[in-house]
Parts: C-alpha cells; sequence; structure tokens
C-alpha cells in the first residue's frame, strides 16, 4: 500500500509541474501543409513588412486572410538572411555561413544546428538541418531560420532548462500527422520550455522562427497581431 501511495504522489507532482504551454502561454496554429503559402513583396514588387499590409493586399485581391505569422529572419532591408523559395523559385540562396562567438553570444540564425521549413509541391512539410537540406526543383515553399527547437526528437542540446534568457518567440514543427504546428508565445518563455512544448506535441522536428519581433494573425481565436515589421510571412488565404 505504502509503494502505491508514493507512486500516485510522484504521478501528481509530475502533473503538477508538467508545463501546460498551449493553455497558459502559447497560440498555436495547427495547419494543413498544402494550404500554406510564404509572402515577402506585394505585386508590385514592395515588401509587404507587416500582418497588416499583407491583409489589405490579400482583401484587394477579393480573398481572406486565415492565419499569418512571421516566416524567419531578415535583413535591416527585410531580405531573408537565408533560403528563400517562393513557388519553385529561389529567391534567396541557402545560407550555411559559419559565425564565431563574439562577445556573449552567437546571433541566433547561426546558433548550429540552425534549419528549414519547406513544403513540396505534393504539400508535405518537413522541417530539416541545414546541412542536410537538398536543393529540389519538387520543393514549393521553403524558409530558412535558426537555431532548430527539436532535433530528431532532441531539444536543442545548448538549450539550457530554467534558463533566464526569456523573451517572446515563436517557431513551427511536424506533427506525427504530417500537419504543422505553429506556436508564438503570449508572455517571455526561454528556448528550452518552448522547444519542451513542440517536443511534447510529437514534433520530431521544430525551427526557432524569430523573438521578440513575432506576430501572429489568428481570428479563429480572436489573435489580430497586425503590426510589425518583417521579412518572410506565412500566411493561409482562403
Amino acid at each position: 500500500m505504502r509503494l502505491i501511495y508514493y507512486l500516485v504522489i510522484f504521478l501528481l507532482c509530475i502533473s503538477w509541474t508538467t508545463p501546460h504551454y498551449e493553455e497558459d502561454s502559447l497560440i498555436t496554429y495547427t495547419a494543413d501543409p498544402a494550404k500554406i503559402q510564404l509572402f515577402w513583396k506585394d505585386s508590385e514588387d514592395q515588401h509587404l513588412r507587416s500582418i497588416s499590409r499583407l491583409e489589405s493586399w490579400i482583401t484587394s485581391q477579393h480573398k481572406k486572410l486565415i492565419f499569418a505569422t512571421n516566416g524567419g529572419m531578415y535583413e535591416s532591408d527585410g531580405t531573408p538572411v537565408g533560403l528563400f523559395i517562393q513557388n519553385g523559385k529561389v529567391i534567396e540562396p541557402l545560407n550555411k555561413k559559419e559565425v564565431l562567438k563574439n562577445g556573449s553570444s552567437i546571433p541566433n540564425f547561426y546558433l548550429k544546428p540552425n534549419g528549414v521549413f519547406y513544403i513540396d509541391k505534393a504539400g508535405k512539410a518537413f522541417v530539416i538541418e541545414t546541412n542536410k537540406f537538398s536543393l529540389s526543383k519538387q520543393i514549393q515553399w521553403a524558409t530558412q531560420s535558426g537555431p532548430m527547437l527539436v532535433v530528431n526528437g532532441a531539444i536543442h542540446p545548448v538549450f539550457q532548462k530554467g534558463s533566464p534568457n526569456q523573451v517572446i518567440r515563436s517557431g513551427v514543427g511536424i506533427l506525427p500527422s504530417g500537419k504543422v504546428l505553429f506556436a508564438i508565445s503570449r508572455s517571455p518563455i526561454n528556448f528550452y520550455d518552448f522547444a519542451l512544448y513542440f517536443q511534447q506535441q510529437g514534433c520530431a522536428n521544430a525551427l526557432f522562427l524569430d523573438g521578440f519581433v513575432s506576430r501572429m494573425y489568428l481570428p479563429e481565436k480572436d489573435v489580430r497581431q497586425t503590426d510589425g515589421n518583417f521579412g518572410v510571412i506565412v500566411g493561409i488565404v482562403e
């Protein structure tokens, strides 16, 4: 009986201490990869920059924006830092640059392994480490970012449990079903806990998209963060 008692207490402690990020501090959206598009410039070759401008542009085409979020890191002029493929065309090449630690840290994009989120022409989504990525004519959409959050089921080895480095974060992972899981934190969160959420959902691989600049547009959950200043934007349009 005493053994059963301690077992029950142990299980209760686990349930009390396991973070419930989706309920408490994350906004999440599960998407059909075949419906996902990547946006950067409008039809007049102007950078969209914000979800507000994307929504206006989509509306002008008599369509409706269902979901949007920032889609990876970018230079000061809005140019993607790494690979960007749009409608099968390579707009920016894969970035394999190695950056050594300068001062206190390495920029997030270059914290290896970094990775690529891409969707092929069959509508199947992938998150893969940059050094394992192969360019193919079968890729419809792709964006590169970093670091990876989850790699082959394991949390990125650099992340530290209990780290005080907490900011708003956004990311993307592939669920066991093949659907795409997007998440953005409602409040500051460290890398370890953010990666843990994707791991708990069964994502074998997940990729960090960006930090405090992150925004999400998801009217079905009454989330309309339409400001921002981005490079690539992930969107779903009807």
